[in-house]
């Protein structure tokens, strides 16, 4: 299951889409829940870098940022993973996206290059990256729904099974 996770995660980055609506972080937050923490922390990394080989990587500093930002939303997993319910999960994933938006927007403000190193500076950096957090939000949102739901969908199709074949069993 874990490969096919990498496989979907990476696919779904190098196909177009718009801009930051990718499921990454939904495969972070998934995988904290749902595997160990080894599994949990790699998972996402390996789609990353998979997908970055085909797209292209970028700066190093943006990408520490972005990868840094994949293990924290991994950690938020672990750390829901004995309180997991509706709530935790969506509170999960949106902590997510703020946390990205926060952290990869500073990396912007901090690069040589884009912005002053000033109060306007940072203000025009995370103004100007609202469109991507919208569609960071939407897409973590979206991914999340169809990775946790199809899973516990699979899970209760199993515990039917199990259920159903428990009254059929010679004794």
């Amino acid at each position: 299951m874990t490969y096919i996770i990498i496989l979907i995660g990476a696919l779904l980055r190098v196909i177009p889409h718009p801009a930051n609506f990718a499921p990454i972080a939904a495969i972070a937050l998934f995988g904290g829940t749902y595997l160990n923490k080894k599994q949990a922390l790699i998972l996402p990394l390996l789609a990353m870098f998979i997908s970055d080989f085909f797209i292209g990587f970028d700066s190093l500093q943006s990408r520490i940022m972005v990868y840094g930002s994949f293990l924290l939303i991994g950690l938020i997993g672990l750390a829901i993973k004995k309180h997991k319910n509706i709530g935790t999960i969506f509170g999960g994933a949106l902590f997510g996206s703020v946390l990205f938006y926060l952290i990869t927007n500073f990396a912007f403000f901090y690069s040589p290059t884009m912005y002053p190193h000033d109060l306007t500076g940072i203000l025009s950096s995370y103004i100007n990256a609202l469109p991507f957090f919208k569609n960071t939000v939407l897409g973590d949102l979206f991914y999340v729904s169809i990775f946790f739901g199809a899973y516990e969908l699979v899970q209760q199709y199993r515990s039917s099974l199990s259920f159903k074949g428990e009254g059929t069993r010679e004794r």
